[in-house]
């Protein structure tokens, strides 16, 4: 059964993999986390500032701390014990980074990337600011396109963050998109990258195990 789940997977990660690079952008199927850390470390030497988008899947993998073990200088807004000034200062130090390093909500299997904040600094950040964008995704965020990707956010990703940050919201409780008008909703603006943006450089990592949300 483990090598059915294999070939189903790895079949639609080749397909999301090729239509992304139809669209301009770099992408790569790695075998496991400790392959994309591998991947990401190749591509930042200790001398690049590193900007970490708010992810479950980059914490997950472990490049964060193999980042600050190589002595990047990171900017990460989730680092303990920040206050709301310094939070708001990494953030938009994350917008003129050498390199910034995010998840995905979603990836479609014809070529799209699709994402869904609160702040909206993360997605701010990939579309158009730092040199390089490389985005980490687990193979449980390919969708069949962008219907089903932003389905897939408002159902699964949301209502588990919702729930992990502790806001009081409907889907936190029912587990599914009300489309509430909460203030403390957190799926506030949607970015779809159709294409690769003109002025960056973003490479797509889809990583063959269930990561993040």
């Amino acid at each position: 059964m483990d090598e059915i789940r294999k070939w189903f997977y790895e079949a639609r990660t080749d397909e999301t993999v090729k239509n992304l690079v139809k669209h301009g952008f770099d992408a790569l199927k790695v075998a496991d986390r400790s392959a994309a850390c591998s991947e990401l470390l190749k591509r930042m030497p200790s001398d690049k500032t590193v900007g970490a988008g708010g992810s479950v899947t980059l914490r997950e993998t472990g490049i964060l701390d193999l980042l600050k073990k190589q002595g990047n200088t990171l900017y990460d807004h989730w680092e303990q014990g920040l206050g709301s000034d310094e939070t708001l200062r990494i953030r938009k130090a994350q917008q003129s980074c050498d390199v910034f390093l995010s998840s995905a909500n979603a990836v479609t299997l014809t070529g799209e990337i699709v994402n869904v904040d609160g702040i909206c600094n993360r997605i701010s950040s990939m579309a158009f600011g730092p040199k390089e964008v490389i985005i980490v995704a687990g193979r449980n965020k390919i969708v069949m396109d962008v219907p089903e990707a932003i389905a897939r956010i408002k159902n699964i990703a949301t209502p588990m963050n919702a729930r992990r940050f502790g806001a009081d919201t409907p889907c936190a409780e029912s587990g599914r998109c009300m489309d509430c008008n909460s203030p403390q909703r957190i799926c506030r603006g949607t970015l779809i990258l159709e294409r690769k943006p003109f002025a960056t450089n973003m490479l797509v990592l889809i990583v063959q195990e269930d990561l993040g949300y």
